[in-house]
């Protein structure tokens, strides 16, 4: 199997709230269309400083992470952002990868998107089974 990539939406999930609140138009919601590789060994969603910044996303906290190569690096963690693919979505925080580095949709927004990995047609799927909405295990 080969690597697999999809178009995921990704947006700001406080300008959302701000939104809704009135503080800013919807217009003004920070928002933009990623081609991700979709990476079952990535815990979690790992954006670049490109992608941070386009969408200001606010600074949580530093985390330490280790690499497949087995160094620990310390990264800083963004959020809270929406994760859209098709008529699944998520949130959730973001881990920045330095520089232009490839952004990663890991396994746990993976997961409660209740989405799949076709690996005859080499594309991320929404759960045949749940066709119409996310469900989860809740044991």
């Amino acid at each position: 199997m080969g690597l697999i990539y999809a178009e995921i939406e990704l947006v700001n999930a406080d300008d959302v709230a701000f939104a809704k609140r009135n503080i800013i138009g919807e217009e003004e919601i920070k928002h933009m269309r990623v081609n991700m590789l979709v990476d079952t060994g990535a815990y979690n969603l790992c954006i670049n400083e490109s992608i941070q910044e386009q969408l200001s996303l606010p600074f949580i906290e530093k985390r330490k992470a280790q690499l497949a190569n087995g160094h620990i690096e310390e990264y800083n963690i963004v959020g809270p952002v929406i994760v859209k693919f098709k008529n699944r979505r998520t949130v959730c925080n973001a881990m920045v990868l330095q520089g232009d580095n490839e952004p990663l949709l890991g396994s746990i927004p993976l997961e409660d998107m209740d989405v799949l990995i076709h690996p005859l047609r080499e594309e991320l799927i929404v759960n045949p089974d749940h066709p119409y909405s996310a469900q989860m295990k809740l044991k």
